[in-house]
């Protein structure tokens, strides 16, 4: 396929315009999140250069942001993304602060009673347990010792290099995760790539600390071991341990939560925090064999935009990490891919937000928009721990 390619500079004046009228509009007339409580608003907000839009915004937000779910995840609307969304609106309602403060504490210091063997993606992953907490922790500036007790429990249940504390034991008669059933999650949302983006976050706070160190040397090399060559050309990995043959064909999910993209930055990163140049080699490698071979017309698919351009699944989550790895690891290729899918996204956006977008950051248009602003303009790089990116 051709490479789509253009400046990310000349999508920055259409995406803010964009961004401050779909604030304004929501603002008006608020249309709730489907997970109330969810960070989408306050982010986009933070990274909206019209002071006064994103101000009514986030007070807006504010106002309902304690009615989701009592349960303490980063999505899902869960208290940890509320938290985000605190401290992001903090930075223009500075009386969110002490609010944010009081969310903070039991997070970080009353843990639910995580299982440390036959797991449920609640008790480790990104989008609804600990390893989301701790990266939720780390917006901002941490208390350091807020992090060490979600640190060490995600270093327990990396303590073995085959990671068999990670095997999912919650799932053998559910109608849509069975397949992962006795299995090891590979993927940023709910799998090995997520806990290992948390422990870097950690280490990279924290500064050396043995246990870190070997549970982070343990899930990447599990990881490294899971990858094989899709016959696209592209190094990727199986949606679980390959506990079978790999697949024979290429598979079109590569997102930031499934495949290349997102395991492939979770290695990167992680080989830099630990000053393993061999495995942030490997993991640039990787990348850059995705980045030349991502087709938007077969690796971008679904059936509603959130599919097809949103965080999770789509075009904005894989942005947001060919543009971390462009501007951490100074990869070409990463540069490469930013302008393509600035210019893919761009030419996609609704010129009057759609009634299917919902407000929440990973599926929603605030996500999306979140993306480009960060891609394309000197933006706050703050929100990017919601993703394990930096």
């Amino acid at each position: 396929m051709a490479p789509e390619t253009a400046s990310p500079a000349t999508a920055r004046d259409e995406v803010h315009a964009l961004a401050a009228r779909y604030l304004k509009d929501w603002t008006a007339a608020p249309r709730p999140a489907r997970h109330p409580g969810d960070p989408g608003i306050p982010v986009l907000a933070h990274l909206v250069a019209d002071r006064d839009t994103a101000r009514a915004a986030v007070a807006v937000w504010a106002r309902a942001a304690g009615r989701g779910p009592a349960h303490p995840a980063l999505h899902d609307g869960g208290l940890a993304g509320t938290l985000v969304g605190l401290r992001l609106g903090e930075r223009l309602h500075p009386a969110l602060r002490p609010v944010g403060d009081r969310l903070a504490a039991p997070l970080s210091r009353r843990l639910p009673k995580y299982r440390t063997h036959a797991v449920a993606f609640p008790d480790y992953d990104l989008i609804s347990g600990p390893a989301g907490t701790l990266l939720a922790l780390c917006t901002g500036t941490p208390d350091p010792e807020a992090l060490r007790p979600l640190a060490a429990h995600l270093a327990l249940l990396c303590d073995e290099p085959e990671l068999p504390r990670l095997r999912t034991g919650q799932y053998a008669r559910h109608p849509y995760l069975s397949w992962v059933q006795g299995r090891i999650n590979t993927g940023m949302g709910h799998g090995v790539a997520g806990v290992v983006t948390a422990l870097t976050a950690a280490l990279r706070r924290l500064g050396p600390d043995p246990a870190l160190t070997t549970a982070l040397t343990h899930a990447t090399g599990w990881l490294v071991r899971q990858a094989y060559d899709d016959d696209r050309g592209i190094r990727t990995w199986p949606g679980a341990g390959l506990d079978a043959p790999p697949p024979a064909t290429a598979q079109p999910r590569q997102a930031w939560c499934y495949g290349a993209a997102g395991i492939a930055w979770a290695l990167w990163d992680a080989g830099d925090a630990l000053g393993d140049r061999a495995t942030a080699d490997w993991a640039a490698t990787a990348f850059r064999g995705f980045a030349e071979h991502y087709d938007e017309s077969f690796h971008l698919f679904g059936d509603t935009p959130a599919d097809r351009l949103g965080l999770c699944h789509g075009a904005a989550g894989v942005l947001c990490v060919a543009d971390a790895l462009h501007r951490h690891a100074r990869l070409p290729a990463a540069a490469a891919l930013v302008r393509r899918l600035v210019h893919h996204l761009t030419g996609r956006l609704p010129a009057h937000p759609a009634a299917e977008w919902t407000t929440d950051l990973l599926n929603g248009l605030p996500g999306v928009l979140s993306a480009l602003l960060t891609a394309t303009a000197a933006a706050p790089r703050t929100w990017l721990p919601c993703l394990g990116l930096r």
